[in-house]
């Protein structure tokens, strides 16, 4: 009976989602929803889309890391998810109007820090 214990404990623990801690998971979702609105294209494998179609691949691929508990920080993200195709292994790019086309992990790098500046109080 102990083994049958041990071995049902032990296919529910690999079973179980596992998810970044709350500040990560929040900056992640955050990071994934301004790619979504920023009006950015992005190139993947040689393509370029828009910025929703963008927002779409990079949650897909944040659930596949998630599910695997291979993402626990908004950096791994970026390294894991954000960086290059897991298939081709080519750089993702990001191009906004007006300025210069740009590695996605340098713009999601630049969003991030964006967002961790502590918001200055007028009063």
């Amino acid at each position: 009976m102990n083994r049958f214990v041990v071995l049902l404990s032990v296919l529910l623990l690999a079973s179980a989602q596992a998810a970044p801690p709350p500040v990560a998971a929040g900056e992640i979702d955050r990071l994934i929803a301004a790619m979504g609105a920023s009006g950015c294209d992005f190139e993947r494998n040689g393509r370029w889309y828009p910025a929703k179609q963008a927002e779409e691949h990079l949650r897909r691929k944040y659930e596949w890391l998630r599910r695997r508990d291979l993402v626990a920080s908004a950096e791994q993200f970026i390294e894991r998810a954000g960086t290059r195709s897991s298939m081709s292994g080519r750089a993702y790019r990001v191009r906004c109007a007006g300025r210069p086309v740009v590695p996605s992990a340098e713009w999601l790098r630049a969003r991030l820090r964006e967002m961790r500046q502590p918001r200055s109080n007028p009063h």
